[in-house]
């Protein structure tokens, strides 16, 4: 069944999103599978299969996310005690104060890039 036909994956098709996922290449995914390379790249070339790989590619980057969020305060809290620290390296508490600088000045640009972008999509509807 192709997953375009019903807009529903086979399960051989769901094994397969799962197999990209965690296997190092193509081949790999097709052999873990048991199906036929040709199969995998006609399979990726289905606008459903397609979606169904963005949207599984999308919730484990999104899953990583959310613990990366959640280890910023701790590595915030680690950068600020090395940076604190007198009997770290001089090189070292610059470091730490150099990262803790970048990335605040890179949210204050994220920041300013959002509110830009939200005042041209307001100017745009205003357009219409």
């Amino acid at each position: 069944m192709r997953a375009s036909s019903k807009n529903r994956l086979s399960r051989k098709q769901e094994q397969t999103i799962a197999a990209l996922l965690t296997c190092d290449s193509l081949i790999a995914a097709a052999a873990q599978c048991g199906i036929a390379e040709a199969t995998l790249h006609r399979w990726l070339k289905d606008d459903g299969f397609q979606t169904a790989y963005r949207e599984a590619r999308r919730a484990v980057v999104q899953f990583a996310i959310v613990h990366v969020q959640r280890a910023a305060a701790e590595a915030v809290d680690t950068l600020r005690a090395v940076m604190h620290d007198s009997e770290s390296p001089a090189s070292a508490r610059v470091s730490a104060a150099k990262a803790i600088l970048d990335t605040a000045v890179k949210a204050i640009e994220l920041e300013d890039l959002e509110a830009r972008i939200a005042a041209l999509e307001a100017a745009q509807k205003g357009i219409r």
